[in-house]
């Protein structure tokens, strides 16, 4: 019997500069020093974005904006397969500057830095789905962004 996947979510947040902020994992835990798009899990019985919200103002102590929901990803780590639920965010209108409270470094990279990184391996499609969103933006497709 294959057990649900653990509802996780994720925030792409987007400055102003079109930069977009990484965090990188702790050492000691799972996927340690690898980079990634920062959220967490989804408690009963909140909604995908109020845990996003909830998961960003603990780890970076800040507020978003959701601007759109991109494609979810289903990763399988061997002991444990999570649902990735990824937002396009801006910084909301107040917010502190995010601060790296559960994560080692935060970095603001631009596109080209993003492909760069050692990723942990369910925010790989997330970027993906970010860049081809960011490509349809340039483009002249209509993201409704």
């Amino acid at each position: 019997m294959d057990p649900s996947p653990l509802p996780v979510v994720c925030a792409i947040i987007e400055n102003a500069l079109g930069r977009v902020l990484v965090a990188q994992r702790p050492a000691h835990k799972h996927l340690g020093l690898k980079w990634e798009f920062p959220g967490g899990k989804v408690e009963a019985p909140e909604t995908p974005e109020a845990a996003l919200g909830r998961e960003l103002k603990e780890e970076l102590g800040c507020l978003i904006e959701i601007k759109q929901p991109l494609p979810h990803v289903v990763h399988d780590y061997g002991h444990v397969k999570i649902k990735m639920m990824p937002f396009f965010c801006r910084l909301s209108v107040p917010s502190a500057a995010p601060h790296p409270h559960e994560h080692v470094a935060l970095r603001w990279l631009s596109r080209e830095e993003l492909r760069t990184i050692d990723w942990a391996p369910a925010d790989i499609p997330v970027l993906a789905s970010y860049l081809s969103l960011q490509r349809e933006k340039r483009f002249g497709g209509d993201t409704g962004l």
